[in-house]
């Protein structure tokens, strides 16, 4: 990504809109479908650029990163491990005990359906976890 002192001052979410388009192929297609769906299931999403310009989705807590690697768009759950995944959605970073990711590869499909349920879970979990930690200074 282009991080010229030009790019410092725009908004996160145009900042990510010049990742998506300096990707220039399918994998900014499909970074950008992966951040439509996200928005879609969580419309309070806040978007974030960490770790040298990688695309953070949080909510209460990170949800997912969207990172692109030459042959494959991988988006990894912070808290994966925990959410319940019925379909099978998850295909990557199995065996860790907290992280789950999907990858996605130029002509695979998007369940949508399974995608956004993952969402809100996580979203949920991190609502959830919110509610149960007390409050510092409280016992």
């Amino acid at each position: 990504m282009n991080t010229n002192a030009q790019h410092e001052s725009l908004p996160i979410s145009q900042l990510i809109d010049i990742k998506i388009k300096e990707l220039g192929d399918w994998r900014g297609a499909l970074l950008g479908r992966l951040r439509d769906l996200i928005r879609e299931a969580d419309p309070e999403v806040i978007e974030e650029l960490k770790w040298r310009g990688v695309p953070v989705w949080s909510h209460n807590g990170i949800i997912c990163t969207g990172e692109t690697y030459k042959h494959v768009v991988k988006m990894t759950f912070a808290k994966g491990a925990a959410l319940p995944d019925p379909h099978g959605v998850f295909n990557a970073s199995l065996d860790g005990n907290t992280r789950r990711a999907i990858d996605f590869h130029e002509h695979d499909s998007i369940n949508e359906t399974a995608l956004k349920a993952l969402i809100q879970a996580a979203v949920s979990l991190n609502m959830n976890k919110t509610k149960a930690e007390p409050k510092p200074g409280k016992a």
